[in-house]
């Protein structure tokens, strides 16, 4: 009886150890971050009135700070309920309420999207005599449309209706929105084919992609801070961000319309897009996923494009960025006067998410010093699975060493592979960029293939005539070839 109460005793001990470490890790400090990341200090150099950053570990939010002003007229401070135009973020959110809607039934994202509309139909063309694009071929931009992206209204001016837009009766265009290559053949960065897909929704569900989004997604999820409606409408957010010019000055009236909200539309703050990010990560592990099942998940996430797709592209999330041996899914949203990016990790629920309301000058220096900060300060490393290496066959080297053509994403940009201390490294501006660093080893691994470290996709090369003739990106079950790609000397 006795040894019996010993054991009682010490299960007791170790599970209140066990509860106390537990408890440490839950307090664990991150206010580190705030004197690492010397925001305030950044924004004084750069004259950036707002910056709001959250970042999460282990689908957790366990940082979120905000610096700075909503508007330089007023100096009323940035809070976290404070809600920035989001650009381009408003896209995955517009693919993921297709996929959600999709589930449910409501539509076939299979379908050629022109039966789905009633306010204008897609323009005949060559292109799509005999392939009339999905809804899927204008999500991950391979419906070959045009209108890249638009120009920002304000209050007081006339806001162009998604007819007009469509029609080109708006800045930045002057013709109807057209095809430019077969759909499915190729990528290329269409708002105008997001501005396609909201006409389509609205059409068919006789509901403001605003109303659908907030059903189906913000109000489910808590984001209370998020939302489609236009600063023209009733219901619009009260706690907001004004957009400012590089002078610091708020633009117009600093409330940014956006008709064309499936491509650009979406208000949201950190804190929410983080909840967001969760949501999409919880649900890719079939674990306390609420809102989003993990097939759609895993769909919206999906590698669907990789010729001239910037190294890689799902519905509406960009699949080119690599750290630390993790895979992303990320987002980067760029208007007049306000922007931010969402990145996330597809394992182990980390990421971070920052909105900033100033021009370019003022806001990519804070965002980029930002971003490379908690890449490196957060240290989410994996071990990579990509197999064992072997190595570089000295013939194989010397005809690698030289300059290319930007064959990683496709952006004109000039990439080198250099030696240095008997190893091969790519040097490239974006890489730098987005990684803040320029020593990306090029390995050899045993099946052939070679692989960049933390860059996504496999490649292969093609050495005939002596030369690097091409390259062959690989990723999962897609891939394509670049030709010509090296310079002479």
């Amino acid at each position: 009886m006795k040894s019996c109460l010993y054991l009682v005793i010490l299960v007791a001990l170790i599970s209140s150890c066990q509860t106390s470490k537990n408890v440490v890790a839950e307090k664990k400090d991150y206010g580190f971050l705030t004197d690492s990341l010397k925001i305030e200090q950044q924004l004084e150099k750069y004259k950036l009135p707002g910056f709001s950053v959250v970042v999460f570990e282990n689908y957790k939010i366990v940082y979120a700070n905000q610096f700075g002003v909503k508007s330089m007229n007023a100096q009323e401070k940035i809070d976290e309920n404070t809600a920035f135009s989001t650009a381009s973020i408003s896209k995955p959110i517009t693919a993921l309420l297709c996929h959600i809607l999709e589930e449910k039934g409501l539509i076939n994202l299979d379908d050629p999207i022109d039966k789905y509309l009633k306010r204008w139909h897609l323009p005949k063309s060559k292109f799509t005599e005999n392939h009339s694009p999905t809804w899927r071929q204008f999500l991950n931009h391979t419906a070959g449309t045009t209108q890249s992206g638009f120009e920002d209204h304000y209050e007081g001016e006339v806001i162009p209706t998604l007819t007009q837009s469509l029609l080109g009766q708006i800045p930045r265009y002057d013709r109807e929105i057209e095809f430019m290559f077969e759909p499915g053949t190729d990528w290329s960065y269409s708002g105008g084919g997001y501005t396609i897909v909201q006409m389509a929704l609205e059409d068919y569900l006789n509901k403001p992609i605003a109303t659908l989004a907030q059903d189906y997604i913000f109000s489910p999820l808590g984001m209370k801070n998020t939302t489609m409606i236009q600063p023209n409408e009733a219901g619009f957010l009260k706690n907001v961000a004004l957009v400012h010019d590089k002078d610091g000055k708020v633009i117009k009236t600093g409330l940014p319309i956006t008709p064309q909200v499936g491509a650009s539309g979406l208000w949201s703050t950190p804190t929410d897009l983080a909840t967001l990010a969760i949501e999409m990560q919880n649900a890719l592990r079939n674990t306390n996923n609420k809102v989003i099942s993990q097939r759609v998940a895993k769909k919206v996430t999906e590698v669907t494009a990789l010729k001239n797709a910037v190294g890689g592209w799902s519905y509406g999330w960009q699949k080119s960025f690599g750290y630390n041996n993790n895979e992303w899914f990320m987002c980067n949203g760029s208007n007049t006067g306000v922007g931010g990016s969402l990145f996330a990790t597809m394992t182990d629920g980390n990421g971070f998410v920052f909105l900033a309301n100033g021009e370019k000058p003022n806001r990519f220096p804070v965002m980029g010093q930002t971003q490379k900060k908690l890449l490196t300060l957060m240290d989410w490393t994996k071990k990579s699975n990509d197999g064992a290496t072997q190595e570089i066959p000295l013939g194989i080297k010397e005809k690698l060493i030289g300059t290319y053509d930007d064959f990683l994403y496709a952006q004109k940009v000039e990439t080198k592979i250099v030696e240095r201390n008997n190893r091969l490294y790519v040097e490239s501006p974006l890489l730098d960029h987005f990684k803040g660093k320029n020593d990306n080893e090029l390995v050899y691994l045993e099946n052939g293939y070679f692989k960049i470290i933390d860059y996504p996709n496999l490649l292969q090369f093609d050495f005939s005539n002596g030369k690097v003739n091409s390259v062959t990106l690989l990723r999962d079950t897609l891939k394509t070839t670049v030709y010509d790609i090296k310079k002479e000397k």
